[in-house]
């Protein structure tokens, strides 16, 4: 199976923004028990790139550990180099795309309008990020995916447990799920980690309802 069809077939990626080195594996665990492998560490978190790293070494076939908020192409192949298995961006940024696929890497540009859409598709992308998902909803995904059904679309930003049903049902093959997930504002105890375990469980389960809907 390819890492695409594992990160579609549990249908949420955790986006992580703030981690550190001490608790990005605590996390990344907790959400493994939960069903959520694929990890989105943000590029913006001081020294994701040794979060990336980290994760990927110490959770080897466990998790895919990927870069996201990646804007530029030199980025993405750093990243890529310190062992992200995908590159998400928030735009369209064609060079970005190719040289994430020059490496044979996921690349899950993001877009909004059905131009952007399709021109990230048509480029390489793997899978659309539609960003920021909250702005028009799950009816605006539905109405794209009709005249789009090739393009697999994930649907990112306002993305929670009472909505994540809606959008796979309205044709997203997964959704991204930032600080409803994981918040790392919060302290970091047991308490926390089981909790963040429960919520990636929770997160997994309305998926799959949705798709059997």
């Amino acid at each position: 199976m390819s890492l695409l069809q594992e990160i579609i077939d549990s249908g949420v990626v955790a986006v992580i923004r703030g981690a550190k080195p001490d608790t990005i594996i605590p996390i990344a665990e907790s959400l493994i028990a939960g069903g959520v492998k694929a990890i989105e560490i943000t590029a913006e978190t001081p020294g994701a790139l040794q979060l990336i790293e980290k994760v990927s070494n110490v959770l080897v076939d466990k998790v895919i550990a990927g870069a996201g908020t990646v804007l530029d192409p030199e980025t993405a192949r750093t990243a890529i180099m310190h062992g992200a298995k995908f590159i998400f961006s928030p735009t369209i940024n064609i060079e970005t795309i190719k040289m994430t696929k020059r490496y044979g890497v996921i690349s899950v540009p993001g877009a909004m309008t059905p131009t952007e859409i399709l021109s990230g598709y048509e480029n390489g992308a793997d899978m659309i990020k539609v960003f920021p998902a909250n702005i028009l909803g799950p009816s605006y995904l539905k109405d794209v995916h009709g005249p789009l059904p090739q393009i697999p679309l994930m649907p990112t930003g306002g993305i929670n447990i009472e909505n994540t049903a809606n959008y796979i049902k309205a044709g997203a093959v997964a959704v991204g799920v930032g600080s409803t997930l994981v918040n790392t504002k919060e302290e970091m105890t047991d308490a926390y980690f089981s909790n963040l375990t429960e919520k990636a469980i929770r997160f997994v389960e309305q998926v799959q309802l949705a798709r059997k809907a």
